[in-house]
């Protein structure tokens, strides 16, 4: 398979995800029946005129929609189609093959419903107002492909206007991925978050998401860099929207070159083959490098162990030990938010489920596990330092932990559940 461009795939390829998208029935999903239908006193409970019932419940108290609909197992895809995987601004019935994808991730890995969504709308503003007309049909909303700044300013805007948790997976998914296997990595090479100095090359949902999350959890702002096209994103610039000026650092570094020397820590989340093995040689000892760039990174894998044996390194492929995959995360963060009501998905969340995959590394990896990855052993080090997207123990190990953070921080609206007491 060749990914040398970063775009072309082996043909054969190609035809089979044609295949698979169109036979024998068009599409991912479908919606199934969760009550019988088969008889005459089937139907009337189930239309007109038993359903009356339940429509007075709800007008009662609203929260009964969760008792007698789907609401609360049924989270929303959105998009808009501006930020399709790495194809760009496809428009957004093009972005449905990817949405209803996120829909089999969503059921395979956290049993929840899923209805993608596809806005077609130019503006923010009319993307906000859609989302909100539609809200309460569904316990969550996960936001996905969206182009960035647009992306922060949609969020926001739904968070302060919905009660349910509004979730933009390319923002925080992202960051709580690469927190995780960081903080791991970090407790490997013998340091620690708020001493290491970060460069982070992209200003995009990703970056920008991660630096915030990584500032939470103890990392000092003023030992971060951020890069965008232009270089450093740094005070003297007059170009920055607010959300870069955000980020905004006082240094004299102005290229990728400057910033990595000496730096600690490098995160990619921009495009391929964007670092060269002479920057990593300038590099702090026992650096970390996170070139997440998909399917190319922002250098290889082959050449960054050639430049630095002393390197721990992740990516965002399969192929290689330490993916950072956001279905470690999402599934079992609306998994979690869902199962206590919760209004929102917060700060003390989002850190409770970095947490919690970091915890689980250093756990001894179950047999069925290992087979699976065709793996004799594996434990936590230098190349396991962030869980394997299969592992059974995700679900009730992040899932439980974003529950109870949620209990704890008072924006749940239902008692937390046996299983994760």
């Amino acid at each position: 398979m060749s990914t040398d461009d970063g775009k072309s795939i082996d043909s054969a390829l190609n035809a089979a995800a044609l295949d698979y998208h169109a036979c024998p029935t068009p599409g991912k999903i479908a919606m199934t029946l969760t009550k019988p239908a088969d008889s005459p006193e089937d139907l009337a409970l189930a239309y007109t005129p038993g359903v009356a019932e339940p429509v007075r419940e709800i007008v009662r108290d609203p929260l009964n929609a969760y008792k007698y609909t789907a609401k609360g197992n049924l989270v929303a895809v959105i998009t808009d189609g501006s930020a399709v995987l790495g194809l760009g601004n496809t428009g957004a019935l093009a972005g449905k093959p990817v949405m209803e994808g996120k829909g089999v991730l969503f059921k395979r890995f956290a049993d929840i419903d899923v209805f993608d969504i596809e806005v077609n709308v130019d503006n923010p503003q009319s993307f906000i107002e859609t989302v909100v007309h539609i809200a309460d049909t569904f316990g969550g909303i996960n936001l996905e492909d969206i182009a960035a700044p647009h992306c922060f300013e949609i969020e926001q805007a739904l968070v302060n206007r919905l009660d349910i948790p509004v979730f933009h997976d390319d923002q925080h998914g992202t960051a709580i991925i690469i927190a995780a296997g960081l903080l791991n990595a970090l407790e490997l090479q013998g340091k620690v978050l708020e001493d290491v100095r970060i460069v982070v090359l992209g200003a995009g949902a990703a970056g920008i998401a991660s630096v915030r999350l990584l500032t939470c959890l103890g990392a000092r702002r003023g030992n971060i860099l951020v890069l965008d096209r232009n270089g450093v994103i740094h005070t003297g610039r007059k170009d920055l929207n607010p959300f870069k000026w955000g980020v905004a650092a006082d240094s004299a570094c102005r290229s990728l070159r400057d910033a990595m020397s000496g730096a600690d820590v490098f995160i990619g989340v921009s495009g391929p083959d964007l670092v060269s093995p002479e920057m990593l040689s300038s590099m702090a000892p026992r650096p970390i490098v996170f070139a997440l760039s998909n399917p190319v990174p922002e250098i290889r894998p082959e050449l960054a162990e050639a430049a630095r044996s002393d390197l721990i390194m992740a990516t965002g492929r399969s192929d290689y030990p330490n993916q950072v995959n956001n279905v470690l995360g999402f599934p079992f963060i609306f998994r979690g938010a869902l199962d206590v009501r919760a209004c929102c998905i917060n700060d003390q969340m989002q850190a409770a489920a970095v947490h919690a995959l970091k915890a689980l590394t250093h756990e001894p990896v179950p047999a069925k596990l290992l087979a699976s990855y065709g793996l004799d052993t594996l434990s936590f080090g230098p190349s396991y330092i962030i869980p394997k997207p299969l592992d059974p123990r995700l679900k009730a190990v992040v899932s439980g932990a974003v529950a109870r953070a949620a209990v704890e921080t008072g924006v749940a609206r239902f008692l937390l559940p046996d299983r994760y007491r």
